[in-house]
């Protein structure tokens, strides 16, 4: 068999972390083309394209500084140019882009290929929510699996030991994705839910923000713990409600309750959610971002607003009262403080 060439879109500090670990296993594993193109959105830093940084010196100095790429990871602005000829694509971007790359895409990759999404979101359209590989399926008419894990890019970057879980239906392709992203260092497993991997990612992302709350508050380790229980109730109920019926085991996976703790007392939405308590009503949620982030772009207030709104159409806010309390405190209409009143009334 031919080897297969592997391509990634996006370059954030996550995008980044994950080219490590594919730019290493293409080499170690002789299944793919050992040159990985990457589609990096041009930024000038310094006067200097953020894509000749990267070749250059293997680096992202703005998403991911600190820490070196391999030399075969190959930066290029041009996303068509990126995915042609590609059997795998892998998907690493904000969840707000998907559309505008899809719509790029289409028609332009090979019938033969496969995508994997590592992005953690999903998607509010006429009413209905729907998942970001769905929307990849439907608009490049090709499979789709998703990754998702306990994975904070800086410590993968690092080397420092994890685990994500391949979330496909197939299992010859899941297997093909395991040799792509297993390392010593970042340990994968393969689960046949496709969905619940998703969900996990995506809805873990609300709970983070409900611990930056708990955060900023000063409420302690107890109430974080307590955050972290609902939340996870929340999003069992979520997946088994309105999308197939999860596998029980999937939450014990890294994509589940090992994702959710981390996102609780590491993720960034957790920080900005503490940052705007503690301003006390000086600054938005946008404004922290913009502030804080440098750039990275926020999970859990975007997808708190599509579940709200997806939950309000259906008349069922009362049934998800974690994930209702923590949208209307991010656009002001209920207080901080009020939230300790959720959690003490959450049946």
């Amino acid at each position: 068999m031919p080897a297969k060439k592997v391509c990634i879109v996006g370059s954030g500090n996550w995008g980044m972390a994950i080219a490590k670990v594919i730019g290493e296993n293409v080499v170690a594993n002789g299944k793919f083309q050992h040159s990985v193109p990457m589609y990096v959105y041009e930024e000038l830093i310094d006067g200097k394209k953020l894509t000749e940084i990267i070749n250059t010196d293997h680096e992202n100095v703005k998403y991911l500084p600190g820490h070196r790429i391999p030399d075969n990871i190959v930066a290029d602005p041009d996303l068509l140019h990126v995915v042609e000829n590609a059997d795998v694509i892998v998907f690493v971007t904000p969840h707000q882009f998907v559309y505008s790359i899809c719509k790029t895409l289409k028609g332009k990759v090979k019938k033969s290929a496969i995508c994997v999404s590592l992005i953690k979101g999903l998607d509010m359209h006429e009413g209905n929510l729907d998942l970001i590989s769905n929307i990849v399926r439907r608009d490049l008419e090709i499979p789709c699996a998703v990754l998702m894990g306990a994975n904070i890019a800086g410590e993968v970057a690092s080397g420092l030991f994890c685990e994500a879980t391949i979330g496909c239906d197939d299992a010859v392709l899941g297997n093909l994705l395991k040799d792509l992203f297993h390392r010593p260092y970042f340990r994968v497993a393969v689960v046949q839910d496709e969905d619940t991997v998703e969900l996990c990612g995506a809805l873990k992302n609300i709970v983070g923000v409900g611990a930056g709350i708990v955060d900023g508050l000063g409420c302690g380790g107890n109430t974080k713990a307590a955050v972290i229980r609902l939340g996870l109730l929340e999003i069992v109920q979520f997946c088994n409600t309105f999308f197939k019926k999860a596998r029980t085991e999937t939450f014990l996976e890294s994509c589940g309750f090992a994702d959710l703790v981390t996102t609780c007392y590491c993720g960034r939405n957790r920080k900005v959610a503490e940052a705007f308590v503690l301003s006390a009503g000086q600054k938005t949620i946008e404004e922290l971002e913009e502030e804080l982030l440098n750039g990275q772009k926020l999970q859990g207030p975007p997808t708190a607003a599509e579940v709200y709104k997806f939950l309000k159409g259906k008349n069922m806010l009362h049934d998800f009262p974690l994930f209702t309390c923590i949208h209307e405190i991010c656009i002001g209409k209920m207080k901080p403080g009020d939230f300790i009143e959720c959690l003490k009334n959450h049946s």
